[in-house]
């Protein structure tokens, strides 16, 4: 069964941290890059932040340079995005991406989780 699965989403106060999780199965992980996307009710699909195959290369959108961090483990074939400092605007839905290599778009993703909803309010 080839799957991507994201979880960790919730309620989250401002200035507060949420760990999402990117689980990955039926496919080789590690000959794939990880990209975190999402869209808020209303709005475009936004490119958040991307790691390289081999954890070697991260990228963040500017909008969350300095809060967010990415990362990897091939041998559990999971990816996190450790999300600090959250702000109102973070409240989206968040979906990752298995991709040959990173892309800030792409029309089609090789491989697309479920979203998991991150909702930052007091």
């Amino acid at each position: 069964d080839v799957q991507l699965q994201a979880s960790g989403g919730g309620l989250v106060q401002p200035g507060g941290s949420l760990r999402l999780s990117c689980e990955a199965s039926g496919f080789p992980f590690n000959e794939y890059a990880i990209g975190w996307f999402r869209q808020a009710p209303g709005q475009e699909r936004e490119w958040v932040s991307c790691i390289s195959k081999h954890d070697d290369t991260t990228t963040y959108a500017d909008s969350v340079k300095g809060r967010f961090t990415i990362s990897r483990d091939n041998g559990k074939s999971t990816a996190w995005l450790q999300m600090n400092s959250l702000k109102p605007e973070d409240t989206a839905v968040y979906h990752c991406a298995a991709d040959p290599r990173c892309y800030e778009w792409r029309l089609v993703h090789d491989y697309w989780s479920q979203g998991t909803l991150v909702t930052v309010s007091s």
